[in-house]
């Protein structure tokens, strides 16, 4: 499985770099390859705490999965998904990648994102507390969860359950036992 994380400036650290680690786990013990990715090619992006990520490229032509963190709904003024929302690039890679048969995920208000590129409308769907409310205003099915999965679209709650939604991807894709072994390295227990 072919894994791009997609950073923007004002990204959530934990939002990418957590599901990242998942993914890196899993290739260890799976065919999975996981890269941080960017739309266009950039030498550092700075996240919402101050973290400066090198990423690996740019968003591969055919990612079997594209995960889209969240980060900065709620501070239009500053740099995060509020900012790539209104822009419209994100959201038309986003759509780009599904058309080609990619799953598509994201973490906390990536929903956002997600909403933006089309793929919500009708669908369950959730994100970060603070944001349900403009979620639910954009036609999805919003819902409190850990993460939602509705088959190729994916979405997870605040933050932290980036790492469930990651687990349960290799899961779904790897197994439970790369999962399992995934989650005991990381020494997180899983509510499944």
């Amino acid at each position: 499985m072919r894994v791009d994380v997609l950073l923007f400036e004002g990204f959530d650290e934990l939002d990418a770099i957590a599901p990242y680690e998942v993914f890196r786990l899993a290739a260890r013990r799976d065919g999975v390859d996981a890269r941080l990715v960017t739309v266009t090619p950039a030498d550092r992006v700075e996240a919402r705490s101050g973290l400066r990520v090198e990423p690996d490229g740019t968003v591969s032509d055919s990612p079997e999965a594209l995960v889209v963190p969240g980060g900065g709904w709620n501070d239009p003024d500053g740099p995060g998904v509020r900012r790539e929302y209104d822009r419209g690039d994100l959201p038309e890679v986003i759509a780009d990648a599904f058309a080609a048969g990619a799953t598509v995920a994201s973490v906390c208000t990536g929903a956002m994102l997600l909403a933006a590129a089309g793929l919500l409308e009708g669908r369950p769907a959730t994100t970060h507390h603070t944001a349900l409310a403009d979620l639910r205003d954009t036609g999805c099915v919003a819902r409190e969860a850990r993460f939602v999965d509705d088959g190729r679209v994916l979405t997870a709650g605040g933050i932290t359950s980036g790492i469930d939604l990651a687990l349960h991807l290799v899961e779904r894709e790897c197994g439970p036992d790369v999962a399992a072994s995934v989650a005991r390295e990381l020494e997180y227990e899983r509510d499944v």
